[in-house]
């Protein structure tokens, strides 16, 4: 401040904040909006008619070594199957947005508009959440039109066949204790991932007729298992890459994205997403076949008018949505990783 003009710094204070306008970029910089992995991966698999939804689960017999009949014999038995009901509860997920009059019409750094723009960032948080809780241990519950709401179970509550836990954990799985709940496993004794334990998964579900192509898991969980396939230690191959291209060759790789088992070839996906185990937070990782897993609706994603409430506008985000899994046994999970554990043989 100089006595001698009048500068910016007189202009600031000549009012409390000042006269000056400020230098503020019209945008907002939201680095929150990013993909929904699981959401992506299993699609939309349409609209149910009920809040519980069921479908048959069936798998082949096994092949056996001595079918032979005698030429025009009467053949007797019956090898007809009903297959295995399976179902899940929808669940109601929501989001609401009041915003006043005066706010609204307010100039507001990057909004044109308040409400608009609320409604836009809250049904990209709605997602969010449906992704979070998809790929979660949630059990499934009904609904009792009262104060118990409904539940989806998430994917890794399905698991029950090809499936490796730490010590203590326990299988959920569908009509455990209830008929038509599918409950939570339980959590076990938190360890280190182990590329053994990522084979023996892989095969029992190639053998139980599985074909997962992708193998997600916590971000933390990624980089271990990635940074153990390249030490000394890892039962693989030389790692691949193209040094065909001279750009290539000047980029230092220090991540495996793809790993190739003797029964499956895995895409390596971190999720952000991707929650811990509800009791002890250890991490899991998921050996998903794509086409075995759907994300249904009751009905849609939604936005209603709630009309104005007094001097604001009222708007609800909402759907009503559940997961289906074709059958479980397509699918192989990894339980009780110890995500600050570096990944062994």
């Amino acid at each position: 401040m100089a006595d001698y003009n009048l500068d910016s710094a007189d202009l600031k204070e000549a009012l409390e904040g000042g006269i000056i306008n400020e230098s503020v970029m019209q945008r907002i910089i939201d680095i929150s909006d990013f993909p929904l992995p699981f959401t992506d991966l299993c699609g939309n698999g349409g609209k149910v008619g009920n809040s519980y939804h069921e479908w048959t689960e069936d798998k082949l017999s096994q092949p056996g070594l001595d079918n032979a009949q005698v030429d025009g014999a009467n053949l007797g038995g019956n090898n007809a199957r009903p297959g295995t009901r399976m179902g899940n509860h929808c669940q109601i997920s929501t989001k609401i947005v009041a915003v006043s009059t005066r706010a609204r019409n307010s100039d507001v750094i990057g909004q044109s508009d308040s409400l608009s723009y609320n409604v836009m960032q809250r049904l990209k948080e709605l997602r969010r959440d449906v992704e979070r809780m998809s790929i979660s241990w949630n059990a499934s519950q009904a609904d009792d039109g009262s104060t118990i709401p409904g539940y989806s179970a998430g994917f890794g509550s399905f698991l029950t066949s090809n499936v490796d836990r730490g010590a203590l954990g326990a299988n959920g799985g569908f009509g455990a204790t209830t008929p038509t709940i599918i409950d939570a496993p339980t959590d076990g004794t938190n360890r280190a991932l182990s590329e053994t334990t990522v084979r023996d998964v892989s095969q029992s579900v190639y053998q139980n007729g599985g074909d997962p192509t992708v193998m997600m898991m916590q971000p933390a969980v990624k980089r271990l298992f990635s940074e153990y396939l390249y030490t000394d230690e890892a039962r693989v191959a030389v790692l691949d890459q193209d040094v065909g291209n001279a750009a290539e060759q000047a980029t230092a790789k220090g991540a495996v994205d793809v790993y190739l088992s003797d029964f499956s070839i895995l895409k390596l996906t971190p999720n952000r997403l991707q929650p811990g185990t509800p009791v002890n937070f250890g991490s899991c990782a998921y050996l998903i076949d794509p086409e075995q897993v759907e994300q249904v609706f009751l009905h849609g994603y939604r936005t209603e008018a709630q009309g104005k409430g007094g001097l604001s506008d009222v708007k609800q985000m909402l759907v009503d949505w559940s997961l289906r899994v074709g059958t479980e046994l397509a699918h192989g999970c990894i339980a009780d990783i110890d995500p600050n554990a570096p990944a062994v043989a």
